[in-house]
């Protein structure tokens, strides 16, 4: 049996020197994925792993060869041995045909948990056959993207950055954990943000995208933290369905306001009470750090406290006496001042996929995109595992609040 002294925890590797939270992700040795899914959740060396994930956002484990996802689904409960067993969107509405999430999901019939995701024609796998899987690619999502000649020199976009939640009716994974398969290799491609910055970022084929929510919230200046934990965001119901027709910025980060959403009782049925209200900061349960963590494109309304009583309002301080924010393009700007830095190329991991590779992420810690795009002989299967959590994250506590306001 692995010993805890046993692990040995390395930097990520990286082509370029990026200001990354220096405590942000690492790959572990000295215990493999396979035996990871041994563990008895209960265990204390299964909760050692889960603060090693808490502390460092993720893991990486190089694994060679396949793991099966029975044992892909074992190793996403030690992240999470309270969750009621479900993936995280069991209550099936990413498989209603308008979601957006319809095209990216094909569900693992012998473990509904997991879900086989990637690009092309599968004869056999994991209980499917005659499969074509389907990359995410920007066209189907974004309102304005690149020119097929820029794409054909490299250029691609972030696709979506997201956090894995339902958001409605059930409460946000804990952790993913992704499992590549099958990983086709070709040259690197140049994300371009388009939203003004001039800025770029050059990216793994099919690479996938992470900042850290900590980094977003640290970054921020003084009076937006204020903001920041007097904020709760407002989901949509059936969020995936809703955005189904609106469109993406080109960087990914949220939805151009052009009132394309679903109308509200268009949805399939929904309640009041399922509807989920969070905060924007999510406290790390290891740490005690506060993660800014927002889906940008499934807001609905942003809803402010005031300042606590006997602190004064300074001219920086947005909303001292609190609002709810209904107007949906002024809940997007608002949103979008918070997240927009988090997005800068210095703060962005994009992991460079090796046949093998497994990665488990703390879902409640930071926020991923996909990137890239395959030409349609290019094969790419991974796997992916998440559980519904059985409580919402928790959000500043007093002392937070006393702290930053």
């Amino acid at each position: 049996m692995t010993q805890q002294s046993e692990i040995r925890l390395t930097p990520l590797p990286s082509r370029s020197n990026k200001q990354l939270d220096p405590q942000f992700g690492r790959v572990v040795t000295g215990i493999s994925a396979s035996q990871v899914a041994q563990l008895d959740p209960s265990s204390a060396m299964a909760e050692h792993i889960r603060t090693l994930l808490f502390t460092h956002s993720l893991l990486l484990f190089k694994n060679k060869g396949e793991i099966e996802p029975a044992s892909q689904l074992a190793i996403t409960r030690v992240f999470d041995p309270t969750a009621p067993g479900f993936y995280g969107h069991e209550s099936n509405h990413s498989k209603h045909t308008q979601s957006v999430l319809h095209r990216d999901l094909s569900t693992c019939p012998t473990v509904p948990q997991v879900q086989i995701i990637g690009h092309g024609f599968v004869k056999e796998h994991a209980g499917l056959t005659n499969v074509t899987l389907k990359h995410p690619h920007h066209k189907t999502f974004h309102r304005d993207p690149v020119s097929q000649a820029d794409e054909d020199k490299g250029i691609t976009r972030f696709y979506r950055w997201h956090i894995d939640a339902a958001l409605y009716d059930l409460c946000a994974p804990i952790a993913t954990t992704l499992h590549a398969v099958s990983v086709p290799k070709g040259d690197w491609q140049t994300v371009r943000y388009d939203d003004g910055s001039g800025q770029e970022l050059p990216v793994p084929l099919g690479g996938t995208a992470f900042i850290s929510g900590a980094t977003a919230f640290d970054i921020l200046p003084p009076h937006l933290k204020s903001l920041a934990v007097r904020t709760r965001i407002k989901y949509a119901p059936h969020p995936y369905v809703w955005m189904s027709s609106a469109r993406a910025r080109p960087d990914g980060l949220g939805l151009y306001h052009e009132n394309k959403e679903l109308p509200l009782t268009d949805l399939p049925p929904w309640t009041e009470d399922k509807i989920k209200i969070l905060p924007m900061l999510w406290k790390n349960p290891a740490t005690g750090r506060l993660h800014l963590q927002v889906h940008p494109s499934a807001i609905l309304e942003v809803h402010v406290d005031p300042l606590p009583a006997g602190v004064e309002a300074f001219e920086k301080d947005h909303y001292p006496s609190g609002a709810v924010i209904s107007d949906l393009n002024e809940a997007r700007e608002f949103v979008r001042l918070m997240q927009r830095p988090a997005i800068n190329p210095e703060y962005v991991y994009a992991h460079d996929w090796e046949d093998g590779d497994f990665i488990a992420f703390h879902n409640r810690g930071v926020l991923h995109s996909v990137v890239g795009a395959f030409s349609e002989n290019q094969v790419r299967i991974f796997h992916q595992c998440n559980l519904a959590a059985a409580v919402d994250p928790v959000g500043p506590d007093q002392q937070d609040i006393e702290q930053y306001c």
